[in-house]
């Protein structure tokens, strides 16, 4: 087992190369010793948290890693695509997609409770990975990109996470995190000294059960089509305008309650858009980014006309807390 499992008290921030690069070579260290000549079975979302895993697995043991990419349908828009041109092409990892669009979805439909949702996703996930590892030899070995976050807020019942757990009893794998102890900035700093891409370490982060949680309610496959269509719009115009990089955080919620609009003349009866956008360094407080009145008329005007079954969007102004990051 890693025997570093909770942050030290005195723990000096990550915030220089150098601390970073210290902190590489104590992980690549405890890998290879917690490892061995087994392999390794990593749920590679494409996220900040387990590319940077990926990165310090590939570092520590190299091809004795297997990624396993599940596309769940809760992706953003071209991510799945992202995720196999960097890490197979570009790193030449050993990277198994996994289409289980249906799968998930239907196992959704109808669930209402947000909980529940994250159990049901979590829960596909190690039962996809478990079917993965039965056709592999030597999995000894399941790596997470849980950080400490994760962990503050599972224990303080905020929210519950699909990798600050572990695995159920029935399971034979042995836990690899060696993000764990970090906060959200630290994986940045420590993806950065790897050498991954920019566009991966400083890209948002990305929520376990992804869009589930950006489609409050039970999830239909037209909402959540709703969602990513918006959440595409709002990062494009965000890079357009200067603002990737800059923002911590930006994305799209589509609730599940409808409202009369007009539309070409005719009344429309559809979902609303919230735009959330939110700075912070360490995820237990966030404050929010006010944007220019003119970019808030383009969104607007873009996501009512290019977004079916959209026809108002609002902004959201809390901070947290009160509110969390995530809706559900």
């Amino acid at each position: 087992m890693n025997p570093i499992l909770v942050r030290p008290a005195d723990m000096v921030r990550i915030t220089t190369p150098a601390l970073a690069e210290k902190y590489i070579e104590s992980q690549i260290s405890a890998l290879r010793e917690q490892v061995g000549d087994k392999k390794v079975l990593l749920a590679l979302s494409g996220g900040v948290d387990s590319s940077v895993v990926a990165a310090l697995l590939i570092k520590a043991v190299g091809r004795q890693l297997v990624c396993v990419h599940v596309n769940h349908g809760l992706l953003r828009k071209g991510e799945p695509e992202q995720v196999i041109k960097v890490f197979r092409d570009e790193m030449n990892a050993d990277l198994i997609y996994v289409d289980a669009v249906d799968r998930f979805l239907d196992k959704l439909a109808g669930v209402t409770d947000p909980e529940q949702k994250r159990k049901i996703i979590g829960k596909e996930f190690i039962d996809v990975f478990a079917e993965e590892a039965r056709k592999l030899d030597d999995i000894q070995f399941l790596a997470q990109g849980t950080i400490w976050p994760d962990i503050l807020e599972s224990e303080a019942g905020i929210k519950a996470h699909h990798n600050a757990g572990g695995l159920p009893e029935d399971m034979k794998f042995e836990l690899v995190e060696p993000v764990r102890i970090l906060f959200k900035d630290e994986v940045r700093m420590v993806g950065k000294a790897l050498g991954l891409p920019d566009n991966m370490v400083f890209r948002q982060p990305f929520p376990g059960p992804g869009l589930g949680v950006r489609c409050p309610g039970a999830i239909t496959r037209d909402r959540l089509e709703a969602v990513r269509a918006s959440d595409a719009i709002l990062r494009e115009e965000f890079a357009k305008n200067g603002l990737e990089g800059k923002v911590w955080q930006y994305f799209t919620v589509v609730p599940d309650f409808k409202s009369t609009g007009i539309k070409n003349g005719k009344r429309t009866f559809d979902w609303p858009c919230i735009i959330r956008a939110i700075n912070t360094t360490d995820v237990m407080e966030v404050t929010v980014e006010h944007l220019s009145n003119e970019l808030i008329d383009h969104l607007v005007k873009r996501i009512t006309t290019e977004v079916p079954g959209i026809n108002r969007v609002l902004f959201d102004y809390t901070p947290k807390p009160p509110a969390t990051v995530e809706y559900e």
